[in-house]
């Protein structure tokens, strides 16, 4: 029996046609994910290989799998989709990430494709535009809403440097973790305590949604405040 709740189980895994764009959904809505697979399947160079309700199963079938592309929620109960992105794009790099959603904030988008995604389609709007991300993601190319693309061209640009409201010292503590530095190290070179930057490290996680030190460093990396 199906629900229309947040249900965590994986489901139907199904045999791989390589001829084929395979594709993972990972959704935690039983009933959603039904629809998506109707719709991806009645696309006859498409076929579904596995259903994730979970970041974690995401991660797992995506290992699995090696699908084409994943159809990734954003919003999935226990974890965000949005802070598993870079880690699926490591874990399974032949693997497109489309973002299916209903977060309309063009800040999503953005953090989303630069994370590593290749697609952000909205929920609203799957019926017209989830088959050609997929198609576009299969092929290496960007789709994004044109609503929210209209609207991330409209906005100002942004001053070069982290977009998350980084202050200076953050930027600084943030540079040396990058680096490879302990919090101690940190402390003796900026003339801090230890438990100042500790302190400075949690706002910084809280910011840019990254909490372990691999994340902290690519995030460092692709904003250039540090060289490889």
């Amino acid at each position: 029996m199906t629900s229309a709740s947040s249900e965590p189980s994986t489901t139907r895994a199904e045999h791989a046609d390589r001829e084929k764009t395979t594709v993972v959904i990972a959704d935690d809505h039983t009933v959603v994910r039904q629809g998506l697979r109707l719709l991806i399947d009645a696309e006859p160079a498409m076929q579904v290989v596995a259903e994730a309700g979970s970041v974690p199963d995401a991660e797992r079938l995506a290992r699995a799998h090696r699908p084409c592309v994943l159809v990734l929620d954003l919003n999935m109960h226990g974890e965000s989709g949005l802070e598993a992105i870079p880690r699926l794009r490591a874990e399974a790099p032949d693997t497109a990430i489309v973002v299916l959603t209903m977060q309309d904030d063009p800040g999503f988008a953005r953090q989303a494709l630069q994370s590593g995604a290749l697609g952000f389609v909205l929920k609203e709007a799957a019926d017209e535009e989830l088959l050609e991300a997929i198609r576009l993601a299969a092929e290496g190319q960007n789709y994004l809403n044109p609503r929210l693309g209209a609207r991330i061209a409209a906005q100002p640009a942004q001053a070069a440097g982290p977009p998350d409201d980084l202050s200076e010292r953050e930027l600084e503590v943030l540079r040396l973790i990058a680096l490879g530095h302990t919090n101690t190290e940190i402390a003796e070179q900026l003339f801090l305590s230890t438990r100042t930057v500790e302190t400075h490290r949690a706002h910084i996680q809280q910011k840019i949604r990254r909490t372990s030190r691999a994340e902290l460093v690519r995030y460092a990396l692709s904003h250039g405040l540090v060289e490889i």
